[in-house]
């Protein structure tokens, strides 16, 4: 764990590795593990697990680097193909961390030949209105 007010190769100061889909877990039926995402808009705040922000915005409406999302309990992911069930499933479990700044609801994965395209293209189904936030502390 970085200092608080530390960045590293992200702006929220979190380690990428352990927040990465890998074709792997995919493979095998399961993500055991909250997914990095990156939003183009947060605020001047972070909340743990994150150690620093990228913005001089003060808009409260805007994620805190380290918000944790979660895809909602109720949205049906079982028409998703395979490997982006899978995923969706991990977000339903574990959630999605605000790791950076960049395109909006946009997912890391490590590089793998395995990865179906295709199939993860079926994500952009998913609506922010189809996920929560999980309270943390301020």
């Amino acid at each position: 764990m970085r200092p608080a007010g530390w960045m590293s190769a992200d702006a929220a100061g979190l380690p990428i590795l352990p927040l990465l889909a890998r074709y792997p877990e995919v493979r095998r039926g399961r993500i055991a593990h909250a997914l990095r995402m990156t939003v183009s808009e947060t605020r001047n705040a972070f909340v743990f697990p994150a150690r620093h922000f990228a913005s001089s915005n003060d808009d409260a409406s805007l994620p805190r680097m380290g918000e944790r999302l979660r895809l909602k309990a109720t949205v049906n992911i079982s028409g998703l193909p395979r490997q982006a069930r899978v995923v969706a499933r991990a977000m339903q479990e574990y959630g999605l961390i605000v790791a950076d700044n960049g395109s909006d609801w946009f997912l890391t994965g490590a590089p793998h030949r395995g990865w179906d395209n295709d199939q993860l293209q079926r994500l952009r189904s998913l609506r922010g209105s189809d996920f929560e936030v999980v309270r943390a502390p301020s």
